[in-house]
């Protein structure tokens, strides 16, 4: 599955929600292009409040605290 993660620098739960989601694609077929909100002037107005987000095909699956049980339950 490939999914689009929101992010940005200096964000912590971002960063712990990539760590889970390094530990799922150890197991399942995850993989992901990551967008840094702060360089995407549409992403930013759209997420600033929410990131980090899990978006597939335009849906937001996931966002705020996330964790690997979360990640496991798309799948």
């Amino acid at each position: 599955m490939h999914v689009t993660f929101y992010t940005k620098p200096g964000c912590h739960i971002c960063d712990n929600a990539e760590l889970m989601m390094k530990l799922v694609q150890e197991d399942f077929p995850l993989t992901w292009t990551e967008v840094d909100i702060d360089t995407d002037d549409k992403s930013h107005e759209k997420y600033m409040f929410m990131i980090p987000v899990i978006e597939k095909n335009g849906d937001v699956m996931l966002y705020g605290s996330i964790g690997y049980a979360d990640i496991i339950d798309l799948f």
